[in-house]
């Protein structure tokens, strides 16, 4: 998972989602360690724009979706695209990890408050609807209360819909091994749970939004005579789950419908298939 940046050929790509597609694949990731630098070493620029218009035009494709677009570098000329082509899921992985400019200078995020906050304005006037999923380090080295404090205020004023957060793990071999861990194991799991918490109402308040809304699901799973799928805004297995009662078993598993949100929680919803 380390070391330089390397695509694959954008045929090889092609050629693979073909061949999915072909076996009735119904959903495609796009997953690197930082897909914003995909094509640089092998077409001397960032050619996910591209990529990502030649996979929307495949014929039989259902859903592409995004993972892991860092925010140092991002290419918002990737932003229209996403927008554009309906098979493109409005959902974008963007790990900020922090927003304190302090930690994010520790981390080597290579970007500042400001800069992360203007992207993420950015990214949401161009793309109506979009939403975002995100991921922080809490008691990273250094990481002192008023910086905590920041990042709840921040997401709070910006309420990323799907968050999830890391307890700092001081490992060896990584750039902050040569940090000093000194944020009591205590104090860490304190701010993850308060962290977690006031994300919880973040996402009740999504999902309460949605309630009479007609989405698209794909069906993943039945269990008995209910069946369980996700929303565009819903990657496989840590985002939200739709549950639809379908008591004479009229919808598959691995196809889209489109259904009628009627209830929610802080990670689920319940719906009616049209």
């Amino acid at each position: 998972m380390r070391g330089p940046h390397v695509s694959r050929p954008m045929e090889d790509i092609l050629a693979e989602a073909r061949r999915l597609i072909d076996e009735g694949v119904k959903e495609i990731s796009l997953i690197a360690q930082d897909l914003t630098f995909y094509g640089i070493d092998l077409y001397g620029k960032r050619q996910l724009p591209l990529l990502l218009q030649k996979l929307a035009t495949l014929p039989g494709i259902g859903w592409i979706r995004l993972h892991y677009a860092y925010p140092a570098g991002f290419p918002v000329e990737v932003l229209p695209v996403i927008r554009d082509y309906e098979a493109i899921c409005k959902y974008l992985d963007i790990p900020l990890q922090h927003i304190s400019d302090r930690m994010l200078r520790a981390m080597r995020r290579g970007l500042s408050k400001k800069r992360t906050i203007e992207l993420i304005e950015k990214i949401r006037q161009t793309v109506p609807g979009i939403v975002l999923r995100s991921t922080f380090i809490v008691g990273f080295p250094g990481e002192t209360d008023e910086d905590f404090q920041e990042l709840l205020d921040f997401l709070a004023t910006y309420r990323i819909e799907r968050v999830g957060a890391f307890i700092y793990s001081h490992e060896e071999g990584t750039p902050a091994y040569q940090l000093k861990d000194n944020i009591p194991r205590r104090v860490k799991k304190a701010r993850y749970d308060a962290l977690m918490t006031q994300q919880q109402a973040i996402s009740m308040a999504f999902n309460q939004s949605l309630i009479g809304q007609t989405l698209p699901v794909i069906i993943d799973e039945r269990i008995d005579n209910n069946v369980i799928g996700r929303t565009p805004y819903d990657a496989l297995e840590v985002d939200n789950l739709v549950h639809v009662a379908d008591p004479h078993r009229h919808l598959s598993v691995g196809n889209f419908y489109r259904v009628r949100v009627v209830d929610a929680a802080e990670y689920d919803l319940w719906a009616e298939a049209l």
